[in-house]
Protein backbone atom coordinates (compact mmCIF):
# COMPACT_ATOMS: atom_id res chain seq x y z
CA UNK A 1 0.00 0.00 0.00
CA UNK A 2 1.31 3.14 -1.16
CA UNK A 3 1.22 6.14 1.69
CA UNK A 4 -1.25 7.80 -0.35
CA UNK A 5 -3.67 5.49 -0.50
CA UNK A 6 -2.79 4.62 3.30
CA UNK A 7 -4.02 8.15 3.46
CA UNK A 8 -7.11 7.20 2.37
CA UNK A 9 -7.80 3.90 4.00
CA UNK A 10 -7.89 2.86 7.33
CA UNK A 11 -4.07 3.05 8.99
CA UNK A 12 -1.94 -0.71 9.40
CA UNK A 13 -1.37 -2.01 12.42
CA UNK A 14 2.09 -0.57 12.42
CA UNK A 15 0.44 2.68 12.85
CA UNK A 16 -0.95 2.00 15.92
CA UNK A 17 2.17 1.43 17.30
CA UNK A 18 3.90 4.02 15.78
CA UNK A 19 1.39 6.72 17.97
CA UNK A 20 1.99 4.77 21.13
CA UNK A 21 5.61 5.17 20.76
CA UNK A 22 5.22 8.82 20.15
CA UNK A 23 3.10 9.35 23.03
CA UNK A 24 5.27 7.98 25.15
CA UNK A 25 7.94 10.86 22.91
CA UNK A 26 6.05 13.75 23.18
CA UNK A 27 3.21 13.30 25.71
CA UNK A 28 0.93 13.39 22.89
CA UNK A 29 -2.32 11.30 22.39
CA UNK A 30 -2.58 11.51 18.59
CA UNK A 31 -5.82 9.96 18.66
CA UNK A 32 -6.79 12.99 20.27
CA UNK A 33 -6.48 14.92 17.11
CA UNK A 34 -9.57 14.56 14.22
CA UNK A 35 -9.03 12.88 11.57
CA UNK A 36 -7.35 14.89 9.30
CA UNK A 37 -4.12 13.55 11.73
CA UNK A 38 -3.34 10.89 9.60
CA UNK A 39 -3.05 12.02 6.14
CA UNK A 40 -0.57 15.43 7.57
CA UNK A 41 1.60 12.26 9.29
CA UNK A 42 2.00 10.75 5.71
CA UNK A 43 2.20 14.19 4.09
CA UNK A 44 4.96 14.71 6.48
CA UNK A 45 6.81 11.43 5.84
CA UNK A 46 6.34 12.23 1.90
CA UNK A 47 7.99 15.25 2.72
CA UNK A 48 11.36 13.70 3.83
CA UNK A 49 11.35 10.80 2.37
CA UNK A 50 10.39 8.50 5.08
CA UNK A 51 8.89 4.60 4.15
CA UNK A 52 8.21 3.17 7.35
CA UNK A 53 6.61 4.26 10.64
CA UNK A 54 9.57 3.11 12.01
CA UNK A 55 11.88 4.70 10.09
CA UNK A 56 9.44 8.02 10.78
CA UNK A 57 9.57 7.65 14.49
CA UNK A 58 14.07 7.27 14.60
CA UNK A 59 13.87 10.44 12.99
CA UNK A 60 12.11 12.50 15.11
CA UNK A 61 13.39 10.56 17.91
CA UNK A 62 17.05 11.36 17.10
CA UNK A 63 16.61 15.15 15.33
CA UNK A 64 15.36 18.07 17.73
CA UNK A 65 14.81 19.85 15.03
CA UNK A 66 12.88 17.13 12.77
CA UNK A 67 10.37 16.86 16.38
CA UNK A 68 10.16 20.53 16.42
CA UNK A 69 9.25 20.44 12.77
CA UNK A 70 6.76 17.76 13.08
CA UNK A 71 5.00 19.21 16.35
CA UNK A 72 4.61 21.77 14.35
CA UNK A 73 3.13 20.82 11.49
CA UNK A 74 1.10 18.14 13.70
CA UNK A 75 -0.67 21.10 15.64
CA UNK A 76 -1.28 23.39 12.65
CA UNK A 77 0.35 26.24 14.80
CA UNK A 78 -1.09 29.44 14.30
CA UNK A 79 0.69 32.41 15.08
CA UNK A 80 -1.75 36.13 15.41
CA UNK A 81 -1.97 39.32 17.39
CA UNK A 82 -4.80 38.71 19.91
CA UNK A 83 -5.21 34.88 19.16
CA UNK A 84 -8.65 34.09 20.96
CA UNK A 85 -9.92 37.30 21.19
CA UNK A 86 -12.54 37.20 24.28
CA UNK A 87 -9.26 35.84 26.30
CA UNK A 88 -7.31 39.10 25.77
CA UNK A 89 -10.37 41.30 26.17
CA UNK A 90 -10.72 39.54 29.68
CA UNK A 91 -7.44 40.52 30.57
CA UNK A 92 -8.21 44.05 29.24
CA UNK A 93 -11.31 44.37 31.14
CA UNK A 94 -11.22 42.13 34.69
CA UNK A 95 -7.64 40.75 35.18
CA UNK A 96 -5.54 43.81 35.08
CA UNK A 97 -8.25 46.15 36.48
CA UNK A 98 -8.70 43.66 39.04
CA UNK A 99 -4.71 43.58 39.70
CA UNK A 100 -4.05 46.91 40.39
CA UNK A 101 -6.93 46.93 42.80
CA UNK A 102 -5.17 44.10 44.76
CA UNK A 103 -2.17 45.73 44.69
CA UNK A 104 -3.18 49.32 45.08
CA UNK A 105 -1.10 50.84 42.29
CA UNK A 106 -0.08 50.19 37.90
CA UNK A 107 3.51 48.36 38.40
CA UNK A 108 3.20 45.07 36.56
CA UNK A 109 5.00 42.52 36.11
CA UNK A 110 3.89 40.34 32.41
CA UNK A 111 5.55 37.14 30.86
CA UNK A 112 4.71 35.66 27.77
CA UNK A 113 6.20 31.95 28.05
CA UNK A 114 7.49 30.20 24.62
CA UNK A 115 6.81 33.07 22.73
CA UNK A 116 7.37 32.08 19.46
CA UNK A 117 7.66 34.91 16.76
CA UNK A 118 6.25 37.18 19.18
CA UNK A 119 2.57 38.08 18.39
CA UNK A 120 1.90 36.88 21.73
CA UNK A 121 4.20 39.13 23.98
CA UNK A 122 3.74 42.34 21.48
CA UNK A 123 0.13 41.79 21.86
CA UNK A 124 0.35 41.52 25.70
CA UNK A 125 2.68 44.97 25.57
CA UNK A 126 0.14 46.65 23.08
CA UNK A 127 -2.94 45.70 25.96
CA UNK A 128 -0.09 47.41 28.54
CA UNK A 129 -0.09 50.60 26.40
CA UNK A 130 -3.53 50.46 26.35
CA UNK A 131 -4.25 50.01 30.02
CA UNK A 132 -1.53 52.23 31.24
CA UNK A 133 0.69 49.62 32.49
CA UNK A 134 3.18 51.65 34.33
CA UNK A 135 5.51 48.24 35.08
CA UNK A 136 9.13 49.22 35.49
CA UNK A 137 10.62 47.15 33.19
CA UNK A 138 9.20 45.47 29.65
CA UNK A 139 7.25 42.08 29.24
CA UNK A 140 9.19 39.19 28.96
CA UNK A 141 9.19 37.01 26.50
CA UNK A 142 11.05 33.59 26.50
CA UNK A 143 11.67 30.93 23.91
CA UNK A 144 13.95 27.80 23.29
CA UNK A 145 14.06 28.83 19.36
CA UNK A 146 16.76 31.09 18.54
CA UNK A 147 15.15 31.38 15.15
CA UNK A 148 11.70 32.23 16.34
CA UNK A 149 13.48 34.87 18.62
CA UNK A 150 14.83 36.38 15.68
CA UNK A 151 11.97 36.46 13.58
CA UNK A 152 10.37 37.89 17.00
CA UNK A 153 12.46 40.96 17.32
CA UNK A 154 12.09 42.15 14.05
CA UNK A 155 8.63 42.17 14.39
CA UNK A 156 7.35 42.32 10.55
CA UNK A 157 3.97 40.38 10.29
CA UNK A 158 1.27 39.65 7.23
CA UNK A 159 -1.37 41.90 7.66
CA UNK A 160 -3.73 38.87 8.23
CA UNK A 161 -2.14 38.29 11.36
CA UNK A 162 -3.67 41.15 12.90
CA UNK A 163 -7.20 40.50 11.56
CA UNK A 164 -7.94 40.25 15.38
CA UNK A 165 -6.86 43.90 16.51
CA UNK A 166 -8.52 46.45 16.73
CA UNK A 167 -9.27 48.88 13.54
CA UNK A 168 -7.82 52.04 15.91
CA UNK A 169 -4.93 49.87 17.71
CA UNK A 170 -3.73 48.41 14.20
CA UNK A 171 -3.32 52.59 12.93
CA UNK A 172 -1.76 53.43 16.58
CA UNK A 173 0.69 50.85 16.92
CA UNK A 174 1.62 49.45 13.75
CA UNK A 175 3.18 50.82 10.54
CA UNK A 176 2.64 49.61 7.04
CA UNK A 177 5.43 48.14 5.12
CA UNK A 178 3.29 47.03 2.00
CA UNK A 179 -0.16 46.44 0.86
CA UNK A 180 0.66 42.99 2.43
CA UNK A 181 2.83 43.56 5.61
CA UNK A 182 3.22 45.60 8.17
CA UNK A 183 5.66 45.97 11.24
CA UNK A 184 5.44 46.39 14.76
CA UNK A 185 6.29 50.48 16.60
CA UNK A 186 8.96 50.93 18.16
CA UNK A 187 6.81 52.33 21.04
CA UNK A 188 5.69 48.58 21.41
CA UNK A 189 9.28 47.12 20.93
CA UNK A 190 10.43 48.84 23.61
CA UNK A 191 7.45 47.21 26.10
CA UNK A 192 8.95 43.94 25.41
CA UNK A 193 12.02 42.00 26.12
CA UNK A 194 13.25 39.18 24.41
CA UNK A 195 15.31 35.82 25.68
CA UNK A 196 16.17 32.48 25.08
CA UNK A 197 15.49 30.38 27.56
CA UNK A 198 14.39 26.74 28.07
CA UNK A 199 11.05 26.61 30.46
CA UNK A 200 12.01 22.62 32.03
CA UNK A 201 15.57 23.46 32.96
CA UNK A 202 15.99 26.93 33.65
CA UNK A 203 15.27 29.11 36.41
CA UNK A 204 12.34 31.03 37.04
CA UNK A 205 12.51 35.16 37.94
CA UNK A 206 9.59 35.78 40.18
CA UNK A 207 6.96 38.16 41.34
CA UNK A 208 4.76 38.17 38.09
CA UNK A 209 1.55 39.28 38.41
CA UNK A 210 0.47 37.48 35.03
CA UNK A 211 1.98 34.87 32.77
CA UNK A 212 0.77 34.00 29.66
CA UNK A 213 1.64 30.16 28.34
CA UNK A 214 -0.76 29.04 25.91
CA UNK A 215 -0.56 26.13 23.52
CA UNK A 216 2.51 25.37 24.63
CA UNK A 217 2.57 22.07 27.39
CA UNK A 218 0.60 20.06 24.67
CA UNK A 219 4.28 19.10 23.73
CA UNK A 220 4.97 17.75 26.85
CA UNK A 221 4.00 14.59 28.98
CA UNK A 222 2.01 14.77 32.00
CA UNK A 223 5.29 14.81 34.26
CA UNK A 224 6.47 17.29 32.65
CA UNK A 225 3.35 19.28 32.14
CA UNK A 226 3.02 19.00 36.65
CA UNK A 227 6.64 19.94 37.08
CA UNK A 228 6.25 23.04 34.91
CA UNK A 229 3.06 24.49 36.27
CA UNK A 230 4.69 24.12 40.11
CA UNK A 231 7.21 26.23 38.63
CA UNK A 232 4.92 28.74 37.00
CA UNK A 233 2.88 28.86 40.78
CA UNK A 234 6.09 29.72 42.36
CA UNK A 235 7.19 32.29 39.93
CA UNK A 236 3.82 34.61 40.19
CA UNK A 237 3.46 36.32 43.05
CA UNK A 238 0.07 36.28 45.52
CA UNK A 239 -2.71 36.66 43.57
CA UNK A 240 -1.11 36.31 40.47
CA UNK A 241 -2.40 35.40 37.49
CA UNK A 242 -1.80 32.41 35.16
CA UNK A 243 -3.50 31.83 31.67
CA UNK A 244 -3.24 28.26 29.34
CA UNK A 245 -4.66 27.74 26.01
CA UNK A 246 -8.13 26.78 24.97
CA UNK A 247 -6.93 23.09 24.85
CA UNK A 248 -4.76 23.12 27.96
CA UNK A 249 -7.19 23.12 31.01
CA UNK A 250 -5.38 21.86 34.12
CA UNK A 251 -7.65 19.60 36.26
CA UNK A 252 -6.19 19.07 38.81
CA UNK A 253 -5.03 22.57 39.59
CA UNK A 254 -6.22 22.22 43.07
CA UNK A 255 -3.37 20.20 43.98
CA UNK A 256 -0.75 22.34 42.38
CA UNK A 257 -2.18 24.88 44.59
CA UNK A 258 -3.81 26.96 42.18
CA UNK A 259 -8.02 28.84 42.34
CA UNK A 260 -10.02 28.87 39.42
CA UNK A 261 -10.37 32.36 37.81
CA UNK A 262 -12.46 31.33 34.46
CA UNK A 263 -11.79 29.57 31.97
CA UNK A 264 -7.88 28.35 31.28
CA UNK A 265 -7.45 30.96 34.11
CA UNK A 266 -5.51 30.09 37.11
CA UNK A 267 -4.73 32.37 40.40
CA UNK A 268 -2.17 32.13 43.00
CA UNK A 269 -4.07 32.37 45.92
CA UNK A 270 -3.26 35.59 48.11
Amino acid sequence: MSLQDSAVYPAPPEYKTFKKKMQDLTGIDLDAYKYQIHRRIHMLMQRWGVKTYDEYYKTVANNPDKLREFLDYLTINVTEFFRNANRWWELKDKIIPQIYKDIGHQRIKLWSAACSTGEEPYSLAILALETKVASPQPVLAIDIDNGVLAKAQAGVYAKRQIASAPKEWVTKYFTEVDENTVKVKQEVKDKVKFKHMDLIKDKFETGFDIILCRNVVIYFGPETKAALYKKFMESLRPGGYLMTGATEQIFDYKNMGFESAGPFLYKRPQ
